[in-house]
């Protein structure tokens, strides 16, 4: 674990003198310290992390909720939910019709589906960290489709599920669904009439029993979450919301800071151990055409959701950029997909395309200026809001 965090610092710091960005470089560390590549091996079994990752993404999505205020969801709850349900619309059908147009079967591509329209919230939330971008406008509508993604999560793992395993019970489907359901709904209410009550429970003078109090908070609920089949992140991305509005929220965001770098590098770290480079050139051609898919609805939905946001070209070209990644959703997937016997050549894909995304995305939204210049508006010369200039956009772009 001490060399798999030397080795993220040593690549990072490599990166960062020709201003590239941590998390693909925190991946290729992993690929290349894993099992699967010769040399020297720090992990050869990657679930030896998986606690540790998990703990990463979800201090990853506690920290975002920290960063997203109550008023913000209640102000702007329409428009988000438009925005992401466009998103979705875009993404996920066009990862079904890919599904489909590859012919690996019904099943393969209902899983290609959510492989395909799914965000990476846990790079997502970096990028936005990394790029300093948390204050801008156009982020709370990134952060709105991310838990429209979390809430579709829920709901289409409990769908997808009974196909999978070969069960033809609609009421047990039905009872899952139902289920994560009812428990987001608790969680919304608890957020929504519960802040004062959880602010008196944890308010502490003591920093120490502050970090032991809201690190126990996110990960219990986390975990309860997963139990009642919605994501962790979106419990804890919820446990955020509510103690980000609470009188300790400021001190919580610092506090949380150095725990949320740390294992949030383990999480990309674990994330590229898991991925054998010897199986991609099988699935080559297909993964690079899931790309260009990908690439050509985030623009679209960017450029929705910024329409409806009422933004210019380059807050479009940010939500394009920044929700352009894929990452542990899609994993989950692939180890389910295995679990199904499904067609041998999905889990290379599914390997191949995120590594693809969770490298380009990155890139991509600390250069999303480029992008804003051939969007509709884009060249349009003392755009009105400032962040809707491409000058405006460079100046905004601090690479850490």
């Amino acid at each position: 674990m001490g060399g798999a965090f030397l080795a993220a610092a040593l690549l990072a710091r490599l990166g960062s003198r020709i201003e590239l960005p941590t998390i693909p470089l925190f991946i290729l560390a992993g690929i290349l310290l894993g099992p699967h590549t010769p040399g020297i091996v720090l992990v050869s079994d990657p679930h030896d992390l998986e606690m540790l990752s998990a703990l990463g993404l979800v201090l990853l999505l506690f920290y975002l909720g920290l960063e997203f205020h109550l008023d913000d969801l209640k102000a702007g709850g329409r428009k988000m939910a438009l925005a992401g349900g466009a998103y979705l619309t875009l993404n996920v059908g066009a990862g079904l019709g890919f599904g489909f147009a590859l012919g690996w079967g019904t099943s393969e591509a209902l899983v290609l589906a959510g492989v395909l329209g799914i965000s990476s919230s846990a790079i997502v939330t970096k990028v936005l960290v990394d790029l300093g971008r948390i204050g801008n406008p156009e982020t709370k509508p990134i952060l709105g489709i991310i838990v429209v993604e979390d809430i579709f999560l829920a709901l289409y793992l409990a769908a997808l599920q009974p196909i999978l395993s070969g069960a033809d019970s609609l009421r047990a489907a039905l009872l899952d669904g139902g289920k994560a359901f009812g428990f987001l709904l608790l969680l919304a209410l608890a957020a929504r009439f519960g802040t004062k009550v959880v602010g008196r429970l944890i308010d502490t003078k003591d920093d120490e029993l502050l970090v032991i109090s809201f690190l126990g908070a996110a990960v219990f609920v986390a975990g309860v979450s997963e139990w009642f089949g919605v994501a962790d992140a979106i419990g804890a991305f919820m446990v955020g919301l509510m103690l980000g509005s609470t009188s300790s929220g400021g001190r919580i965001r610092k506090l949380v800071h150095p725990l949320r770098d740390a294992f949030g590098a383990i999480f990309f770290f674990a994330f590229g151990l898991s991925i054998n480079p010897g199986d991609l050139p099988t699935v080559l051609w297909p993964v690079l055409a899931a790309v260009a898919v990908t690439l050509v609805m985030n623009v679209l939905a960017g450029l929705v959701a910024a329409r409806i946001n009422g933004f210019g070209a380059g807050p479009a070209a940010n939500i394009s950029t920044t929700l352009l990644a894929r990452g542990e959703f899609a994993l989950i997937l692939a180890t389910m997909a295995a679990g199904a016997a499904l067609d041998a050549r999905l889990a290379p894909f599914i390997a191949g395309y995120v590594l693809v995304l969770a490298v380009l995305g990155p890139l991509a939204a600390g250069r999303s200026h480029w992008l804003a210049r051939v969007l509709p508006g884009g060249r349009a010369p003392g755009a009105a809001g400032g962040s809707d200039g491409v000058v405006a956009i460079r100046e905004k772009e601090p690479v850490s």
